[in-house]
C-alpha cells in the first residue's frame, strides 16, 4: 500500500493506505483539540483567525496564527524534499523516512505532551501541524494526488459532486465504475477520520496525549505489514522462478 506508486497502484492499495492514515488523522485532531484547543490536521480556520488577528492589531496572536500554518507548510516541504532525496537512490522505500519522522513526532508528543501543556503549548500545535503536513504531503506523492488524509473539506465537496454524477452517467458503465470506486474511497477516507477521532476522544478522556502512542503504533503497523506482504510477494516469484 505504501511501495506502489504510479501504473502500479490500484484502488485496493488507496483504500488501505487512506483507512490507516485517515484514522491517524483524526486520532491526532482530536487530541490536539482536546489539550491545546487547537485543530492540528488543516490550516483553512488558522488563515481565517490570521487575517482576524491583524485587524485586531494583535500581533503576538497573529504570529502564531501563521505559526500553525507555516509548520504545516513546513511539514509538506521537509516530507517532499526528502522524498526526492530518497527516490534517486531506492524508489521502494520513499515513503519511509517521513512514516518514520511522522511516527516520532506522534511518540513524543505523547511521552512529553502533558507536561508541555502548561509550559508551551503552541509547542503541541507546531509540531502536530508538521506532522500532518509530512503525512499529506507523502500520501499525496504516493496516490498520484489522489488521497488526502488529514482535512475533509475537500472530501465531501467532491463526494457531494460525485453522487450528483451518478444521475447522469447511468447508461456509462466505465464511467459509472469510476464515480464508484472514487464515491468509495471518499466514503473510506471520512468514516475512518471519524473512527479515529472517535477512539482519540475515548482514550484522550482516560490517558490524555499518550494516546498519540496510538496513532503512532498503528502507522508503526501499517509500515510493518506493508513490508510483511512486500517480503512474502518477492519469496513466491523466487520459488514460482526455481520451479
Amino acid at each position: 500500500m505504501f511501495k506502489h506508486q504510479g501504473k502500479k497502484r490500484s484502488l485496493r492499495h488507496n483504500l488501505k493506505i487512506a483507512a490507516l492514515l485517515s484514522s491517524v488523522a483524526g486520532m491526532v485532531n482530536v487530541a490536539g483539540f482536546f489539550s491545546v484547543q487547537t485543530l492540528t490536521t488543516n490550516v483553512t480556520g488558522h488563515f481565517a483567525f490570521f487575517v482576524d488577528e491583524i485587524f485586531k492589531l494583535d500581533f503576538l496572536m497573529a504570529s502564531i496564527c501563521f505559526g500553525y500554518i507555516f509548520f504545516f507548510f513546513m511539514g509538506s516541504f521537509t516530507s517532499s524534499l526528502l522524498m526526492e532525496l530518497v527516490v534517486r537512490k531506492k524508489e521502494n522505500i520513499v515513503h519511509l523516512v517521513p512514516a518514520c519522522i511522522e511516527i516520532a513526532i506522534l511518540f513524543f508528543i505523547a511521552f512529553f505532551g502533558d507536561g508541555l501543556v502548561a509550559v508551551f503549548p503552541n509547542l503541541i500545535s507546531f509540531t502536530l501541524l508538521f506532522a500532518m503536513g509530512m503525512q499529506n504531503s507523502f500520501v499525496t506523492r504516493i496516490s498520484n494526488s489522489v488521497v488526502r488524509t488529514t482535512h475533509l473539506t475537500g472530501l465531501f465537496t467532491d463526494l457531494g459532486i460525485e453522487l450528483s454524477q451518478l444521475f447522469f452517467y447511468r447508461k456509462q458503465q466505465n464511467k459509472k465504475t469510476e464515480l464508484f470506486s472514487s464515491i468509495k474511497l471518499r466514503i473510506i477516507i471520512i468514516s475512518f477520520f471519524f473512527i479515529g477521532g472517535i477512539a482519540g476522544g475515548v482514550f484522550y478522556s482516560k490517558i490524555g496525549l499518550r494516546v498519540l502512542f496510538l496513532g503512532g503504533f498503528v502507522l508503526f503497523a501499517g509500515l510493518i505489514y506493508d513490508s510483511m506482504k512486500l517480503n512474502v510477494i518477492l519469496l513466491k516469484r523466487k520459488l514460482n522462478r526455481k520451479l
